[in-house]
């Protein structure tokens, strides 16, 4: 028999309660590096309309010195004699009669291109990349610059298209009293193909810049049923996270920490 005299008397009491596992928090969802990148029709649109608006801003503003027989007619602003023949917005025949219509729209032009060389500032002080056209290697622009360019194109945008087509509705309800003279053939080629290129653009732009905003909210707000949400959830692969958070739990007991082992 064993002899338990010099033992302790009280034994130490068992640690009955359950153990504890404790997982590493779980990471939030990853973000993805939302950046903007300018559509190429999009530079190329800007880089052939901006001379554009300024020569005809030029043309409107400074009436009737730019119209024909005016000291600043020739020739800078020759090519006007035949459209404000198509025009009488451009002619004498408004002008003469106070309409202040055409001058208003100068003004919004002049707005509309401080509007697009706002976001080509930004695009090229803050973009990141190669100065090309090709996509994929085309600059881009990261973080709130980012957010601030797609903001300036889209309202700029739809600025531009909201503008040319109040121009055709205003002559549209006017029953057509500044162009109804022409011919068809003269009216498509020297009116509604000129001016339908300041809607068709602008749209494209529009949906090009909401497109990519959409983009920057919904991975802010952590849509995960977002086209790039599901691409970066691809990415990040969660079930390899989530095997190695099985393997790294821990167990408290009244041994300390012990690893646990997978099941």
């Amino acid at each position: 028999m064993v002899a338990t005299r010099n033992h302790p008397s009280t034994f130490p009491s068992p640690d009955l309660t359950p153990s504890k596992e404790i997982a590493p928090r779980a990471k939030p969802y990853p973000t993805h590096p939302w950046t903007h990148t300018p559509r190429a029709l999009t530079l190329l649109w800007l880089m052939v309309s901006l001379p554009l608006v300024a020569w005809d801003s030029g043309y409107v503003i400074f009436r009737p010195h730019t119209m024909p027989g005016g000291k600043w007619h020739q020739p800078l602003y020759t090519p006007y004699a035949l459209y404000a023949t198509v025009d009488y917005m451009y002619g004498w025949p408004a002008y003469e009669s106070g309409n202040g219509f055409t001058l208003a729209q100068g003004s919004l032009n002049v707005l509309e291109s401080i509007g697009y060389l706002a976001y080509l500032y930004v695009f090229c002080m803050h973009g990141e990349g190669h100065w090309a056209l090709v996509e994929g290697q085309r600059r881009s622009i990261r973080g709130g610059w980012g957010g601030l360019a797609c903001l300036l194109g889209f309202s700029v945008s739809l600025l531009t298209f909201s503008k040319t087509a109040l121009y055709a509705l205003n002559e549209h309800f006017s029953d057509y009293r500044y162009i109804g003279h022409n011919s068809f053939s003269r009216l498509v080629f020297l009116w509604i193909l000129p001016n339908g290129a300041w809607l068709l653009l602008p749209a494209y732009m529009i949906y090009a810049f909401g497109k990519d905003i959409l983009q920057g909210l919904s991975i802010a707000g952590g849509d995960q049923g977002s086209q790039v949400a599901r691409a970066t959830k691809a990415n990040s692969s969660p079930r390899s996270s989530s095997k190695s958070a099985k393997r790294n739990t821990v167990s408290i007991t009244s041994k300390g920490l012990v690893p646990t082992k997978d099941d």
